[in-house]
C-alpha cells in the first residue's frame, strides 16, 4: 500500500505543479494582452491628440490672419485721409463690432497718445500710452502681434497692431485691436467648448511658454516652461508624448505650433481615461475565467488520486504558452475512460474561452468603438496585406460638412448619431471584399480593391447622393464631401495614395463642399451640387 499511496500523492503533487504552471502561463497571457492593447491606446490616443491639436491650430491660425487682415484694411483706410474725432471714433468702433474678433480698438498717433477707442467706456482718449505693446507699435512701425503685457486699462492682453501711413509714406501712428486673455474674448469662443468630462482639455501658450488660454482661469498669464510639450511646441514642433500636468496628473499630450505667431495648442487626456474600458475588459475577462478554473482544478484534484498517465499528459499540455498548440495536443490524448475525456473537454473549453476573449480584445484594438468600422490600426493592417499582395484598389476620402456646426449646435449626441448613420450608409453600399474605417472624428476611408479611380469616383458620387437624401433626425439635411485617387497609378506608395484622396477631400471643401473630386483636380469645378458655405 505504501508504494501505491506514494505513487499516487507524486501523481497528485505532478499535476498540482503542472496546473500552477498553466495557471501562470494564462496569466503571463492575459498581461501580455493587456500589455499591448495598453500601448496600442496610448498611441492611438497620442496621435489623435496631435491631430486634435493641429486642427486648432490651424483653426486659431486662420483666426489671426483674419484678424490683422481686417487691421489692415482699417489703417489702410485711416491713411488716405484725415478724420475727425468723430470719423475715428466711427472706425474702431466698426472695426470691433464688424466680426467680434476683438475685445477693444486704439487708434494711435505717432507720440503715442489715444485718439479714439472702441468700446468708448475704455476713457483713453488723449491718454498717452505707456505700455510695453504701445511702444513696440511705435518703435517698430511694421504689422506685428505683441507678447502678453499689462495694458493702461490692467488687463492682461494681446495687440494686433498695423502701422498708418498717409499718402505720402509719412507714419501717423497704428490701429490696435486687442484680444483679453482673463475675460471672455474670442480665444474663449474659439477654444472654449473643448472640454470633456473625462477630464481632457487644451491650453494655449505663446513663443516664450506663457500661457495665453487655459481652462484654469488662474493659469493664464503663467509659464509653463518646465512641461516637455509646451517646450518643444514654442519651438515650432509638432508632436506628442506622456507629460504630467501642474496638478501632477499624467496626461497624453499632442501638441501643433501656430507658425504666423509663434503660439502652440496642446490637447491632452488624463491617461486614466484613455485605459479605463481596457481595465474594465480585462477585469471582466479574468473574472469570467476564475470560475471555470477553480472547478477544473477541483475535477482534476480528484481524479488524480485514481489515475496519473493520462492527466500527466494533460499537465504537460497546458504547460505550453501557444494555446493553439496545447489545442492539438489535448485534443489527441486518449481518452480512453469517460473521467479524463470530461476534463479533457473542460481544458479544452478553457482554452477556447481564453481564444475566445483574447480575440474579441485584438478586434477591439482594430475598430472604431462607436461606428465598428476599421480604426488607423485596422487600416495599416489592411494596407500591409493588400500592399504585399500587389492589390490595386481605389480610395475615397470622406468628411462630413460642417460638422463642428452640427456639435455646436445640436450637441455630440446628435453628432454621434450622424456619424453612426453615414457610417451605416457606407456599409449598406459596400461589398465584402471593401475596407471601411473611420480615420477620426468626422473623417472617413473607403478602399475599394480592385476598382480604378474612374468606378471609385461612381461609387463616391453615389455615397454623396444618398447622404444628400438622408433626413437626419433633428439635423435635417447632411452632406458629405468627397476625394478620390488611386494606388499604385496615382503613387506607388499607399500612404502617399491615401493622402493625394485627402487632398482631393480639401479641393471638394474649397469648391463648396457636397462635392466629389478626383485627384488631381478636373478642369470643371467637381461632381455634384454646390454646397452652400
Amino acid at each position: 500500500m505504501r508504494p501505491l499511496s506514494a505513487r499516487l500523492t507524486l501523481g497528485t503533487l505532478i499535476l498540482a505543479l503542472a496546473l500552477l504552471s498553466a495557471i501562470i502561463a494564462l496569466a503571463n497571457t492575459l498581461h501580455a494582452s493587456y500589455r499591448v492593447q495598453r500601448e496600442q491606446l496610448i498611441g492611438n490616443t497620442l496621435e489623435a491628440n496631435r491631430v486634435y491639436a493641429s486642427k486648432l491650430a490651424e483653426s486659431t491660425q486662420n483666426f489671426v490672419l483674419s484678424a490683422q487682415q481686417q487691421v489692415a484694411y482699417s489703417a489702410t483706410l485711416l491713411g488716405q485721409r484725415r478724420h475727425d474725432r468723430e470719423a475715428l471714433e466711427a472706425e474702431a468702433a466698426r472695426l470691433q463690432l464688424q466680426t467680434n474678433s476683438f475685445n477693444s480698438v486704439l487708434i494711435v498717433d505717432a507720440g503715442g497718445t489715444v485718439l479714439a477707442t472702441s468700446p468708448q467706456s475704455l476713457a483713453l482718449q488723449g491718454v498717452l500710452l505707456k505700455s510695453s505693446g504701445n511702444r513696440d507699435a511705435l518703435d517698430r512701425r511694421v504689422p506685428f502681434i505683441s507678447d502678453p503685457y499689462e495694458s493702461a486699462t490692467g488687463r492682461l492682453l494681446v495687440a494686433i497692431s498695423h502701422p498708418i501711413f498717409s499718402a505720402q509714406g509719412e507714419y501717423q501712428g497704428y490701429v490696435s485691436g486687442t484680444i483679453y486673455l482673463r475675460q471672455r474674448s474670442i480665444l474663449q469662443s474659439l477654444l472654449g467648448k473643448h472640454y470633456y468630462r473625462d477630464g481632457s482639455y487644451l491650453y494655449v501658450v505663446d513663443r516664450h511658454g506663457r500661457i495665453l488660454y487655459h481652462i484654469e482661469q488662474d493659469r493664464v498669464g503663467q509659464f509653463a516652461l518646465e512641461n516637455p510639450a509646451v517646450q518643444a511646441v514654442t519651438q515650432g514642433h509638432s508632436g506628442a508624448q506622456q507629460v504630467r500636468n501642474s496638478h501632477g496628473v499624467l496626461m497624453l499630450a499632442g501638441y501643433a505650433p501656430v507658425p504666423s505667431v509663434g503660439w502652440g495648442v496642446v490637447a491632452q487626456r488624463p491617461s486614466t481615461a484613455t485605459l479605463a474600458a481596457l481595465s474594465k475588459l480585462m477585469s471582466s475577462v479574468i473574472w469570467n475565467a476564475i470560475p471555470l478554473g477553480i472547478l477544473s482544478l477541483l475535477i482534476t484534484w480528484w481524479f488524480a488520486r485514481r489515475i496519473s498517465r493520462p492527466l500527466w499528459q494533460l499537465a504537460r499540455n497546458v504547460q505550453n504558452r501557444d494555446t493553439g498548440i496545447a489545442i492539438r495536443h489535448v485534443t489527441g490524448i486518449r481518452a480512453w475512460y469517460y473521467e479524463v475525456a470530461q476534463l479533457r473537454t473542460a481544458l479544452l473549453y478553457s482554452f477556447n474561452l481564453l481564444q475566445d476573449r483574447i480575440g474579441k480584445l485584438n478586434r477591439a484594438s482594430m475598430t472604431d468603438p462607436l461606428t465598428g468600422l476599421q480604426n488607423r490600426r485596422g487600416l495599416q493592417q489592411g494596407l500591409e496585406d493588400w500592399q504585399a499582395r500587389g492589390q490595386p484598389f481605389g480610395i475615397i476620402a470622406l468628411d462630413i460638412d460642417r460638422f463642428k456646426t452640427i456639435n455646436d449646435r445640436f450637441g455630440h449626441a446628435v453628432g454621434d448619431a450622424v456619424i453612426l448613420r453615414i457610417a451605416q450608409l457606407m456599409r449598406d453600399d459596400a461589398r465584402d471584399t471593401d475596407l471601411l474605417c473611420r480615420n477620426g472624428g468626422e473623417e472617413f476611408l473607403v478602399l475599394l480593391p480592385g476598382i480604378d479611380a474612374t468606378n471609385a469616383a461612381q461609387v463616391a458620387e453615389r455615397l454623396r447622393v444618398q447622404v444628400a437624401a438622408e433626413v437626419f433626425e433633428q439635423v435635417g439635411t447632411v452632406t458629405v464631401s468627397l476625394g478620390v485617387a488611386h494606388y499604385p497609378t496615382y503613387h506607388a506608395d499607399p500612404q502617399q495614395a491615401l493622402r493625394l484622396a485627402d487632398k482631393a477631400l480639401y479641393m471638394a471643401k474649397e469648391q463648396g463642399r457636397n462635392r466629389t473630386v478626383v485627384y488631381p483636380q478636373p478642369e470643371r469645378p467637381g461632381i455634384g451640387q454646390d454646397g452652400a458655405r
